[in-house]
């Protein structure tokens, strides 16, 4: 996460789902250390895991979080609101998927392009 970009600063939490079956947390921010923490705890999926970031935008980490072996799934990286469905069964928890954001208002027009593309290359995902 550190050598994704300068200056970021962020909280992630595991849920363990064996052994102890603890939230493991760590990060570089105690605030988004604990929401992380929280979140993860909330949610209670086995093997899922969240992060929460600061003075960064989720795509500029995403790659470096593809790259860890033991990741399998990403179900998103947004700077939206979430919401996650979740499943429950006698054994445990498990990630359905998720809403992110909101749903369409309409089709962009030449000027919303433009604002996206502008966009983009203001946070150094585009040239």
């Amino acid at each position: 996460m550190v050598t994704s970009v300068s200056g970021i600063t962020f909280g992630i939490a595991f849920c363990e789902s064996s052994g102890p079956c603890l939230v493991r947390c760590s990060g570089n921010d105690e605030d988004l250390i604990r929401r992380a923490a929280d979140s993860a705890l909330a949610v209670g999926a086995g093997h899922s895991f969240l992060i929460y970031l600061k003075n960064a935008y989720p795509i500029n980490v995403l790659n470096a979080i593809k790259n860890v072996p033991e990741v399998c799934t990403i179900h998103c990286a947004t700077a939206n609101p979430v919401e996650i469905v979740i499943v429950e069964t006698e054994q445990g928890r498990g990630i359905l998927g998720v809403i992110d954001g909101f749903k369409p208002q309409g089709i962009e027009t030449d000027k919303d392009v433009l604002d996206r593309k502008s966009f983009l290359r203001q946070i150094g995902y585009k040239l």
